[in-house]
């Protein structure tokens, strides 16, 4: 028996007849531009023209030697301290490259004219600070690829009992250090209690300076060294005095700072972290 026309069957195989018998058209080309492939991260290590990184376990043994024996005459960062250059943008230390050949004879007959002493380092050793420094001027270069990760991973309650045992005479956590988790955040407050004399040395350094005649002046050192020493008093006012030898004039300075400098020759790597564990909490 035939079926009917009306049955789902019949309308089924009519649909594909009627798309078969339909002109096939050419696919239609787009005009818009092709989509550009995601751009490749420039490469900066290669574009500045560097050389490999230094190892990071000979970085962190240089990094401990350096701020023990270098860090006050060039700031525990390698930018600068108490009359020491720059070594970050030491032409030297660029030539260096971590090997320590160029570093080794400074630092072992140091340089009397500039004030620089002697040190007695193993070649081990100069090899370390050496690597420490190119990380510091590599790091410079690199500073955008840069990622801090958590660093709050002491033991609060370790690192509020060292802050009472050496610090508790200059700060107070209910004083000058009320809520200063909620200030800054802890890569920045870390860095303000390890180098706070990278902020800016302007107006930290005061001094008396007094006469033979017995008037003394007091003020906000402006320069000091060997040879001279400015300030300006509270009124503004600016002076300065030449300091000869024996011609009678004292100098008592002044340095708010000085005890974080001690401290840093001291810290362990856990007092680190444990005080910022404890500073974190102040909020």
């Amino acid at each position: 028996m035939m079926r009917s026309l009306n049955t789902p069957v019949a309308f089924a195989f009519a649909a594909m007849y009627l798309l078969a018998q339909e002109p096939q058209f050419p696919a239609r080309t787009s005009t818009a531009a092709p989509t550009p492939p995601a751009a490749r991260p420039p490469d900066r290590r290669n574009f500045f023209g560097l050389p490999p990184g230094p190892d990071t376990a000979a970085v962190e043994r240089g990094q401990k030697l350096y701020v023990a024996s270098c860090g006050f005459c060039h700031g525990s960062t390698a930018k600068g301290g108490n009359g020491g250059p720059d070594l970050v943008r030491s032409v030297l230390v660029l030539h260096d490259e971590g090997s320590g050949s160029k570093l080794g004879p400074v630092i072992l007959e140091g340089r009397p004219g500039k004030g620089m002493p002697k040190f007695n380092m193993s070649s081990a050793e100069i090899k370390d600070v050496a690597a420490f420094l190119m990380s510091r001027g590599q790091a410079t270069v690199l500073r955008g690829e840069y990622q801090i990760q958590n660093v709050v991973t002491g033991d609060a309650k370790a690192g509020q009992a060292y802050f009472d045992a050496n610090c508790a005479r200059c700060h107070s956590p209910g004083g000058d250090l009320a809520h200063i988790a909620g200030k800054y955040d802890p890569p920045t407050l870390q860095g303000r209690f390890l180098y706070p004399r990278t902020r800016s040395a302007k107006g930290q350094l005061t001094a008396i300076v007094t006469l033979p005649s017995g008037q003394s002046f007091s003020g906000v050192v402006a320069s000091i060294d060997d040879f001279n020493i400015a300030l300006t008093d509270s009124s503004g006012q600016y002076r300065s005095w030449l300091l000869e030898e024996g011609n009678g004039i004292k100098v008592v300075v002044h340095d708010p700072l000085e005890g974080h400098e001690k401290l840093l020759r001291r810290y362990s790597d856990a007092d680190m972290h444990n005080i910022l564990a404890y500073l974190v909490t102040l909020r």
